[in-house]
């Protein structure tokens, strides 16, 4: 459909998550399996490291900061009790020989039983109120204070107690504690040599996210490119420029920040939160649990985010289109614009166009404001519940503090990826609708159909018949009907007629941009459908009134990457563009700026000469070539057309009559029809259409046109 601004809007497309989708993208990331499998080893080992650095904090404050023990008191128990208290938990407990007694790590207090715990406590077999510290042997000072409850294990290690700690001197107290020390210091640096290989990994894993990016989007585009090069014109009549320029910059861009920010980056966090649930359950399976209830809750806000953005992200992607159609549409008219002081009615426009993109933009936001702190409230509120309930353990010591330390910050590192969906579902909607929008494109089915055994010569007669050939742009508006004559080998034909009455449509169809609805066009005996594109167009040389000019210099416009040098410079001098090339600056090496703005209209059908001479066409069509130039370029240009012509079959479609009238045969095309043809004696003599258009040229008046 056509949007109220003079293009064609974007259509709605299917669902954001397509398996079809994802798996023609694989077919693009498939050929760098190796480096993708390289960057997902590397992507392991970070996930390994981030998840060891709280680990490796509880096993400080457990083993080394807060190390603690605490006495059994066997004697509070009956005989009975007492050898099946030792029999069920005796490996966990480690005996003093002066004076005898058990003891249990702090460490240990939850592996056991949390009833038999409650009883020992309750019974005064546990004192939470009596505390040791177990001295590495070889540690303890002569100068122990004189009284110290002391008990002694068989390799020499001592327990004493931690309120005694405090009368020990200071200096003392770092030799007690050097072990401790020691075991800090060398997880500290553990830690330090962890941060430093992440760091190397991260590089080099956004290294390879990069260049995988980019290899992916260079193939992508290549492939998007070719493919619009191969659509027929009517594909370029739907679509604008400003909209093919999105989907080959805009779009695949959107693809790019998908590979290398969400494909790699999702495995990532997915092995992150496998291991961080892992570790939870294995440090304490209940307080896991606890915080397992958060799950169903992230999971239902985060499909309800991404149905709410799903076509919001649609809508962003069509206005942006949007934007970029009007904006290279208007700048490229620019001086149309100016001229008839449009500038207000293209601001107002372009003011509606970019609210929309404004609105839609907000409407992003808006949900991306609501979803982060939502999940904000959820991450304080796992936190807050592991504090409260985890705190509580600790105090009754069926948790460590360095479990508590740790279940925190796993926490944390789980909200993070959590926090992150967001953006990268916002890149993940963004590129999934580029995604549909590109392949959109490239399945569109408006490419020109090949022949399966397509014809190709190498020898070119020039004989084009054209048999009762009807046309129609629009379904019901006939445009040519029943158009039939002949052109023999090496004869000059022209076309003549009003405005609209179908003489360009017959050079579109000779050139095969559209087929006919009815009829057939041979070219030396064969129907055009049957020949080989890319040799068919190889044949035809195209001078048309609207001389497009490439950036870059002459040579590079006159050859067109397919002739050498000597050849361009060649054709320039048999389409007299020789003369003002030379007087350019640099000559064949003059850089053309956008559209050849610095040539004048004349200088540039000029260089169209040359563009179709240098390919040497066995065919050469002339689209109205003289019908915008001074007489001093025309009467170049007629010298040029005779030396080109000569051999050559050529179609010439003139406005003014004055420079066909030495065609071997002249057309009158009117109202899509052959009305009269001969030559332009025959014709004068019959006293037709041609005798009129003449006369009213010869007036000065022009003759009648149409639209269309």
């Amino acid at each position: 459909m056509f949007g109220e601004y003079g293009y064609m809007e974007e259509g709605k497309l299917g669902r954001v998550y397509d398996s079809r989708l994802l798996l023609r993208l694989a077919g693009y990331i498939s050929p760098y399996w190796k480096k993708i499998a390289f960057t997902l080893c590397l992507t392991l080992l970070i996930a390994v490291a981030d998840l060891a650095v709280p680990y490796l904090t509880k096993i400080a404050i457990d083993r080394y900061i807060v190390s603690s023990w605490s006495m059994i008191h066997t004697e509070s128990l009956n005989g009975g009790e007492s050898d099946e208290l030792i029999k069920g938990y005796r490996h966990l407990f480690i005996e003093t020989v002066s004076p005898p007694a058990l003891f249990v790590f702090h460490g240990n207090m939850g592996r056991i039983d949390p009833r038999d715990l409650r009883s020992f406590r309750a019974k005064g077999v546990i004192k939470n109120d009596e505390k040791y510290y177990l001295i590495a042997p070889g540690s303890v000072s002569e100068s122990l204070p004189t009284g110290t409850s002391a008990f002694q294990t068989n390799d020499g290690a001592t327990l004493i107690l931690h309120s005694e700690m405090a009368s020990i001197p200071h200096r003392e107290i770092l030799k007690i504690r050097a072990s401790d020390i020691n075991g800090v210091a060398l997880l500290g640096s553990a830690l330090l040599v962890l941060v430093m290989i992440s760091f190397c990994l991260g590089y080099g894993e956004h290294f390879m996210l990069e260049l995988l990016g980019q290899r992916i989007m260079q193939d992508i585009r290549l492939a998007l490119f070719k493919r619009m090069q191969a659509k027929r014109v009517p594909f370029f009549d739907r679509h604008p420029v400003g909209r093919l320029v999105t989907r080959a910059t805009n779009d695949v861009e959107n693809l790019n920040e998908m590979f290398k920010s969400v494909i790699i980056t999702v495995c990532k966090d997915i092995l992150i939160i496998t291991g961080i649930l892992a570790v939870l359950v294995y440090l304490n399976w209940r307080l896991a649990i606890l915080c397992f209830l958060f799950l169903p809750i992230i999971t239902g806000v985060t499909f309800l985010f991404s149905s709410m953005s799903r076509e919001v992200f649609r809508q962003l992607r069509a206005a942006v289109a949007k934007i970029n159609s009007f904006l290279q549409e208007r700048l490229s008219g620019m001086k149309v614009v100016q001229l008839f002081v449009t500038e207000a009615h293209q601001m107002d426009i372009f003011s509606q166009i970019n609210r929309e993109n404004y609105r839609a933009g907000m409407r992003q936001v808006r949900i991306f404001g609501v979803f982060m702190p939502i999940m904000e409230i959820l991450s304080s509120g796992a936190i807050a519940l592991i504090i409260w309930y985890g705190g509580g353990k600790v105090v009754s010591e069926s948790l460590t503090l360095g479990a508590l330390v740790a279940f925190i910050s796993y926490m944390q590192m789980f909200f993070k990826p959590i926090r992150d969906i967001a953006e990268k579902y916002n890149i993940m909607q963004a590129a999934m609708a580029s995604t549909e929008r590109i392949f959109e494109f490239m399945d569109e089915a408006d490419e020109m159909p090949q022949a399966s055994a397509p014809y190709s010569p190498e020898q070119f007669k020039g004989h084009l018949v054209f048999k009762d050939v009807s046309f129609s742009y629009r379904k019901g508006e006939p445009v040519l009907s029943g158009v039939s004559f002949e052109i023999r080998p090496g004869e000059t034909v022209a076309l003549v007629g009003p405005t609209g009455s179908g003489k360009t449509t017959i050079i579109h169809l000779l050139e095969r941009f559209y087929d006919p609805d009815e009829g057939t066009i041979l070219l030396d005996g064969v129907d055009l459908k049957e020949w080989d594109q890319k040799r068919l167009h190889e044949l035809l040389g195209l001078v048309m009134q609207d001389v497009f000019i490439f950036s870059g210099t002459v040579e590079e416009n006159i050859r067109l990457g397919s002739s050498d040098s000597s050849k361009a410079r060649e054709a320039a001098c048999t389409a007299n563009a020789y003369g003002f090339i030379q007087r350019l600056p640099s000559g064949m090496n003059e850089v053309m700026g956008e559209a050849g703005a610095s040539l004048s209209t004349g200088q540039r059908q000029l260089l169209s000469f040359a563009r179709a001479l240098a390919k040497n066409p066995g065919l050469l069509i002339l689209d109205e070539a003289t019908s915008s130039v001074d007489p001093e370029t025309e009467r170049l240009i007629q010298d040029a057309i005779g030396r080109m012509t000569a051999r050559r079959t050529t179609l010439v479609v003139a406005h003014r009559l004055s420079t066909v009238m030495d065609a071997g045969r002249i057309l009158v095309v009117m109202k899509g029809r052959i009305a009269e043809q001969g030559t332009h004696e025959e014709l004068m003599r019959l006293g037709g259409t041609y005798r009129k258009l003449q006369r009213l040229q010869a007036r000065g008046s022009g003759y009648p046109t149409k639209s269309g």
